[in-house]
């Protein structure tokens, strides 16, 4: 039973965030504790939700790919997320994966017309990549934006506590010094 789910969302093998993944991962072997990897690029999950999920879902005949990630995450204690932010959000791949996934009786239900959360056993933890620098992003106020959107806007909204969320600002334009000073972030984390 993995107590750690990873769901990672870049398609560049050689990116940052596939840097973030390969020192997350080295952390959890170190603490001895048990993960599982989602690479969204490499699934043959589709990110699509379409009417037929949506007929089968509201019926109860959930489909099997996405009983198979449900399955994932109901095990998992703690999920990891790993995605830059394109776009002041995260990558289309990835809402796909949760508008599929993260779906009503399994993630949230209704229960006389107010959202209930059905996760609240599970913990979250984000690493994610932005182009824009932490001043610009402070200054206007994104940040806030991001984190009300993901963290309340779904997580939360499905039970789940926020455990971290580590932003790491002007990836593209900061020099390897810096990115190095990055992933040490990571190497220091103590997963619990």
């Amino acid at each position: 039973m993995a107590k750690y789910v990873i769901v990672y969302a870049h398609p560049n093998p050689h990116s940052f965030n596939h840097a973030i993944l390969t020192e997350i991962e080295s952390a959890l072997k170190r603490q001895g504790k048990d993960y599982l990897l989602r690479d969204l690029n490499a699934l043959p999950f589709h990110p699509v939700l379409t009417a037929a999920d949506l007929i089968s879902l509201v019926q109860g005949r959930i489909p099997p790919e996405i009983l198979a990630e449900q399955e994932f995450i109901a095990r998992a204690d703690t999920i990891i997320f790993v995605h830059p932010i394109w776009w002041f959000n995260m990558p289309a791949i990835l809402k796909g994966y949760i508008d599929r996934v993260f779906s009503r009786g399994f993630a949230y239900d209704v229960v006389e017309g107010n959202p209930v959360g059905l996760l609240t056993d599970k913990k979250v933890m984000l690493f994610n990549t932005t182009g824009g620098s932490q001043e610009n992003y402070l200054k206007f106020g994104y940040d806030i934006a991001i984190k009300t959107a993901i963290d309340q806007g779904v997580f939360e909204f499905c039970g789940m506590t926020i455990a971290m969320h580590k932003m790491f600002y002007a990836v593209p334009s900061v020099d390897m010094r810096r990115r190095e000073a990055m992933l040490s972030e990571i190497r220091d984390i103590v997963f619990d």
